[in-house]
């Protein structure tokens, strides 16, 4: 295939992939975008497999902002495009875009990428890997820069989570994806079924590995602006492994 910029692929929402609405999963969502990522980079020749063979490192998801315009739902199709930006000395954006089958934006996000020495378990700069981009894209599905989630002190804890096997991806940490199932788990069915997330960030501050414990806390002291504050903290070191904001729409 021609390496591209720009690129897209087409995905059939399964039942694997709906919650109990009938709903797209957001954290099946965020496997959507690990998936098209990687996909993006093989064709533009530094995917999962040319990044471990050649440069030992790998792509590590550092801040990402989901907005939606409508949950897909079961047996939809949908079409995914997504693009990179210029690399920063350490960081690399990508964006997103998810259209129905009538060509409707139903999704917008944003995401920051780093790579990661695999042995070391330290950041690289850009400039380790030898990348070049077909065309240059400053277009933005977000027209927002990714900064850090701001500090809670409003904190009460939801409830604890080891990690285990099925949390951990090929990097050996916790999954991109399965923060996103912690910070919903935050919430009730019956919340679920009363609200929507219209808007959800994630800021990816430290590596969770097996056997860790997650204490998962939650702020609701902002929940009249419909915003709520999730964090996730390593019981054995209190250190923050990540911290959310989810935005809320009543249904």
């Amino acid at each position: 295939m021609q390496p591209t910029t720009r690129y897209e692929k087409n995905y059939h929402i399964d039942l694997r992939d709906v919650d109990f609405q009938k709903e797209l999963r957001i954290s099946a969502l965020f496997g959507y975008f690990q998936d098209i990522a990687n996909l993006a980079s093989e064709n533009l020749g530094i995917g999962i497999n040319q990044l471990v063979e050649t440069y030992g490192v790998a792509f590590v998801l550092m801040r990402i902002r989901v907005d939606i315009v409508r949950h897909p739902k079961l047996d939809e199709e949908i079409t995914i495009e997504t693009w990179p930006l210029k690399p920063g000395k350490l960081e690399f954006e990508r964006d997103y875009i998810v259209r129905d089958q009538a060509g409707e934006v139903i999704v917008k996000a944003v995401s920051v990428w780093v790579i990661m020495d695999l042995k070391k378990r330290r950041l690289k700069r850009s400039e380790a890997i030898n990348l070049e981009y077909p065309e240059s894209i400053e277009e933005r599905a977000i027209d927002v820069a990714l900064e850090k989630i701001k500090v809670s002190n409003n904190l009460e804890t939801a409830y604890s989570k080891m990690i285990n096997y099925s949390d951990i991806d090929f990097n050996g940490h916790l999954n991109n994806s399965r923060y996103v199932d912690y910070i919903l788990d935050c919430f009730t069915l019956e919340e679920h079924h009363n609200y929507h997330i219209k808007s959800i960030e994630v800021n990816y501050l430290s590596e969770a590995l097996p056997g860790d414990t997650l204490i998962v806390k939650k702020d609701l002291s902002e929940i009249e602006d419909n915003v709520v504050i999730v964090e996730g903290v390593r019981e054995a070191d209190e250190r923050i492994v990540f911290r959310s904001e989810v935005k809320i729409e009543s249904n």
